[in-house]
């Protein structure tokens, strides 16, 4: 199925976060223009990109490869992200625009009434599209790259189980959205701390072969699904 040039790195970083190329495995250049309907040319420069973002290597004989992440670096990551969000949502609380609002407290309306109704396929969702729009009312696109950076890899490398209670969740959201609306930076990125902590623990660490193949939600063989993965 052929995509736009511009879309490659991003149908081969979804691919590989869904465990379609497993880690350690190769990226023939050759193979993946014809999967993804491309010339080599886009999927050369997606490589390299997904090489400066962590999820390929270029080994000596064997060429593009995918990463295999250590336990350590999978911890750091989700270190990174309990420092990272509740600067984020600081700054969001300093610079969201009402656009940015209008967006968030539509999604913690949803979330709130997906949560009472059970859906937890669409809470996943709808909790990613919340942290990605809060990390563009940052206002630092430096920093919002680096948190969507953040949860592509931590979808890659752990299993996240669902809140044990998603109306107490979505409850944490609004808190969130309630601080940055009064431009409280202060109470956004302590809500945002306590919140990022009570999801850390239960997310669990993702086996280099048999869970991301357990987990694989695209078959090789089929259309590419070409919008990001979100969590």
């Amino acid at each position: 199925m052929r995509i736009p040039a511009h879309s490659v790195c991003t149908a081969i970083r979804d691919d590989i976060v869904a465990g379609v190329h497993e880690r350690g495995s190769r990226l023939t250049e050759e193979l993946l223009a014809r999967r993804y309907g491309v010339s080599r040319v886009p999927v050369r420069e997606a490589l390299r990109t997904l090489e400066a973002e962590g999820f390929v290597v270029t080994r000596r004989h064997a060429g593009a490869c995918v990463a295999e992440p250590t336990e350590q670096e999978a911890a750091d990551l989700l270190e990174m992200r309990l420092l990272l969000e509740p600067l984020g949502a600081s700054r969001a609380a300093q610079r969201r625009t009402e656009a940015h609002l209008k967006v968030l407290r539509g999604l913690v309306r949803l979330g709130q009434e997906r949560a009472r109704q059970g859906n937890s396929e669409d809470l996943r969702s709808l909790g990613g599209w919340f942290h990605e729009t809060l990390a563009q009312a940052c206002g630092s696109p430096a920093l919002t790259a680096t948190l969507t950076q953040l949860r592509h890899k931590i979808a890659w490398m752990f299993v996240v189980e669902g809140p044990a209670d998603p109306v107490e969740y979505w409850a944490e959201h609004g808190a969130i959205v309630d601080a940055v609306a009064r431009g409280d930076a202060d109470r956004a990125r302590a809500v945002t701390a306590q919140h990022t902590e009570r999801a850390s623990a239960a997310h669990r660490p993702r086996s280099a072969t048999g869970a991301a193949r357990a987990d694989r939600v695209r078959n090789p063989q089929h259309p590419v699904n070409i919008p990001s993965l979100r969590h």
